[in-house]
């Protein structure tokens, strides 16, 4: 497994692990992939939808103040106030930094000193430098496209979906937040994925709505996009071995062509630091022997590496599983996204599609369970169930009175 960079560099150069390349965690990398995945993909359908005419541009009067932007001017202090704060704190605390990246940059740490320096010197400097502008008031109308818009849409849904699934995950874990409030929080860990899928989507509506996309070309963009988002971040799951995995395989049937460890897998170096230690006491490929609590706690100093576990049994690789029916369900949706000529048809069977995987692939995957209505179901499975019927009720809806619209002149709307 490679919970951060260095370890995928010590299999592809020799490189030595935990180095400073350890900062870069895998799930964080991937979890940035997603956001760019999904603005290239949300952009070109953007991009498709008003060359077709079923979205329009506007025109935007923007009026500029004359005088100083005091905004403008705090921004920029406070941007270098905090690389002020927190930068030479890491150069002098990096093993610190590299251990809990999340919990230096959300904390009070940092060198004051310089950080309060370098935001008096930033806003001094922005001062005179509009000063010497001598900005004078004024108005222009500018031509706004959807696609120009892709920047706020995918900012609005990060930002949202992580707060969204940060709350899911609380709720989720009740008992350890309460014992580590602060912890929990600014933990980069413990993120709920139908949190951020909910609290992301009515941020993302409400923008739209306000900027004067159609609602319903939005959803329809949304569906395969967040199929494709969701692939590269169940990579970054499995890649990282953040938990995310499922319950201890059965016995591999014999009739099984497919890799051994498409079956059943034990993240060996899995970022959380789950199971025993590796098998094989050799420091120089970082093995150790489980069983033996002396011998495991010489092979742990013997390993001396930051991820030196792995799972006892094989379970079920979930997040495999996962990457491969959600990029075959974003291929089939991105197929019929332009034969479908109804309005929201497209997102309704996302959401079949979405609870449909997610409901059934919870049946072989760890997970809190709760019992409501005599079901013994996890948080996502009754979260899918509900995916499942509004989906279905959609397409219902849709298919007797959903706008059929084709393809038309490109317009400009004026707000």
């Amino acid at each position: 497994m490679y919970p951060d960079l260095s370890y995928l560099l010590h299999d592809l150069i020799g490189t030595d692990v935990d180095n400073w390349t350890s900062i870069f965690k895998t799930f964080g990398l991937l979890l940035a992939c997603v956001f760019l995945v999904s603005a290239w993909y949300v952009k070109a359908e953007l991009k498709r939808k008003e060359e077709e005419g079923l979205l329009m541009a506007t025109t935007k009067t923007i009026e500029t103040k004359g005088g100083f932007g005091y905004k403008e001017i705090i921004y920029n202090s406070l941007v270098f106030g905090l690389l002020g704060l927190k930068i030479p704190y890491i150069y002098a605390n990096f093993a610190e930094f590299q251990q809990d990246p999340a919990s230096v940059l959300l904390s009070g740490k940092g060198n004051w000193a310089i950080g309060i320096l370098l935001f008096l010197g930033m806003a001094a400097y922005s001062y005179f430098v509009q000063k010497k502008e001598d900005r004078k008031p004024g108005t222009k109308t500018v031509v706004v496209h959807p696609h120009e818009r892709t920047g706020d849409i995918i900012i609005t849904s990060a930002i949202a979906g992580v707060i969204g699934a940060k709350v899911f995950s609380v709720i989720e874990n009740l008992d350890a937040f309460f014992a580590d409030p602060i912890g929990q929080l600014i933990s980069g860990s413990g993120l709920t994925i139908y949190g951020g899928l909910i609290f992301g989507a009515i941020a993302v509506l409400y923008l739209v709505n306000k900027i004067g996309i159609k609602t319903v070309h939005m959803l329809d963009i949304a569906g395969p996009t967040l199929l494709l988002g969701y692939a590269v971040g169940r990579m970054g799951c499995q890649l990282s071995g953040d938990g995310d995995w499922g319950i201890v395989a059965a016995a591999q049937p014999e009739w099984w062509f497919f890799p051994d460890w498409l079956w059943s897998y034990t993240f060996p170096n899995n970022v959380n630091n789950a199971g025993g230690l590796i098998a094989g006491c050799d420091p120089e490929n970082y093995r150790s022997i489980p069983g033996n609590i002396a011998v495991e706690a010489r092979c742990q100093a013997a390993c001396g590496i930051r991820y030196c576990h792995e799972l006892k049994e094989g379970v079920y690789p979930t997040s495999i599983y996962e990457i491969l029916i959600s990029l075959s369900g974003m291929a089939i949706l991105w197929f019929w996204r332009k034969k479908i000529k109804i309005g929201g048809m497209i997102f309704a069977l996302y959401l079949i599609f979405n609870g449909i995987e997610r409901f059934f692939i919870e049946t072989i995957r760890v997970n809190d369970r709760y019992d409501y209505f005599g079901l013994n179901w996890s948080q996502a499975q009754f979260i899918a169930t509900g995916f499942i019927f509004a989906g279905i009720l959609g397409v219902l809806y849709l298919w007797k009175y959903g706008t059929r619209y084709e393809a038309k002149t490109p317009e400009i709307n004026e707000e």
